[in-house]
């Protein structure tokens, strides 16, 4: 039996020692820990990578999504459509303005559905965060057309979603903002926790910076009470040495993608990419009436998998006083049961690849 776990950053992190303690030290020496030369390296490189004009490292993607609604003054009284199927830190960064969540249903791509939104703008509608789960990019041209004819603002979760694209353009260059996560689970990912924001907007851009640092306008003036979320020289100088070959760490999930897309494509529902959209596979996500059999077998065998996501946004206790209940939302219940995560990593070897495959058809045979 060959063991699979569903991630394994330690193998990730002896491909990058060397580089990551030499700069490790060389910053220590320094002294230089945050808001240095390092960071700004960094967000210029990432927003050249995204195609915006700005960037700004932060200390996790959940602020990421929070500044945005933040800098344009969202709070009290508005209304923000979310997809219901999502990570929880896409519902509580609206929460937690004050403003209300109004959850939209998904495709079954699990995405945003467009024609799920358009039922549940209002006047007190501001935004909206379409969310590009598992590494693919929703339907973006529909979802900026709906929100240009009504005055809308589009913030993009693209925590999953570094290096995707739509036509000619990557995640996180499409809304007022791009929202990623630097957390180890992603493709592009730090020693802990850490955020990036994307956007083309000055005065946002501007805000943010300030936002970040305790809302200073410099060392000893403060312009308005702010948060501390940076991130660090360090972890930026980690996400540097990524960054340069996240488009190589990138293929490599495509490419196990293609081989389960090939081998899997009789016996389950599997994800596929379209000709103008193209995902990274951060989650390389099926669907399955037998998915708990399917888990419990794999798990049997020594593959690990997940659920992404069990219980929906809508049903958890959380939001039990936005009134929403069971087969309020079809399509994104529906998913919920049949699910499953398979393990997809760019360290996984072409043995463990291909023994997920073998154990998988197994089952169903």
């Amino acid at each position: 039996m060959i063991k699979v776990p569903f991630v394994n950053l330690g193998l990730q992190y002896k491909n990058y020692k060397k580089p990551i303690l030499n700069k490790f030290d060389l910053l220590s020496s320094n002294g230089e820990y945050v808001l240095g030369k390092e960071l700004n390296k960094f967000e210029k490189e990432f927003a050249n990578y995204c195609g915006t004009k700005y960037a700004i490292g932060l200390g996790n993607g959940s602020d990421a999504i929070s500044f945005s609604l933040i800098s344009l003054g969202i709070g009290p009284g508005d209304e923000i459509i979310i997809p219901a199927n999502s990570f929880v830190a896409t519902a509580w960064t609206v929460a937690n303005t004050g403003a209300k969540i109004i959850y939209a249903d998904v495709n079954d791509d699990f995405n945003i559905n467009p024609d799920s939104i358009i039922k549940l703008i209002t006047k007190k509608t501001k935004a909206i965060i379409p969310v590009h789960l598992t590494g693919k990019i929703c339907k973006i041209n529909e979802i900026e057309k709906i929100a240009k004819k009504h005055n809308l603002h589009v913030i993009e979760d693209a925590a999953q979603a570094v290096g995707a694209m739509y036509k000619s353009k990557k995640a996180g260059s499409f809304g007022i903002t791009g929202c990623f996560s630097l957390h180890p689970l992603k493709n592009l990912h730090v020693h802990g926790d850490g955020g990036v924001l994307t956007t083309n907007n000055k005065k946002i851009y501007q805000k943010i910076l300030k936002l970040r640092n305790h809302g200073l306008r410099n060392r000893d003036e403060c312009e308005f009470w702010g948060y501390n979320s940076r991130l660090d020289n360090i972890q930026a100088a980690i996400a540097r040495i990524k960054l340069k070959d996240i488009e190589k760490i990138n293929n490599k999930f495509k490419n196990i993608a293609k081989i389960y897309n090939y081998e899997f494509s009789k016996i389950l529902e599997i994800p596929l990419d379209d000709k103008n959209r193209k995902s990274v596979y951060h989650r390389y996500v099926i669907k399955s009436n037998k998915r708990d059999q399917l888990k419990k077998y794999l798990y049997s065998k020594g593959i690990e998998t997940k659920i992404n996501y069990p219980i929906p946004l809508h049903l958890q206790k959380a939001s039990k006083n936005i009134n929403y209940k069971k087969n309020s939302l079809l399509n994104t219940e529906k998913l919920s049961k049949r699910i499953l995560s398979l393990p997809i990593y760019s360290e996984l070897t072409d043995q463990q690849i291909h023994y997920v495959v073998k154990t998988v058809k197994s089952f169903f045979d």
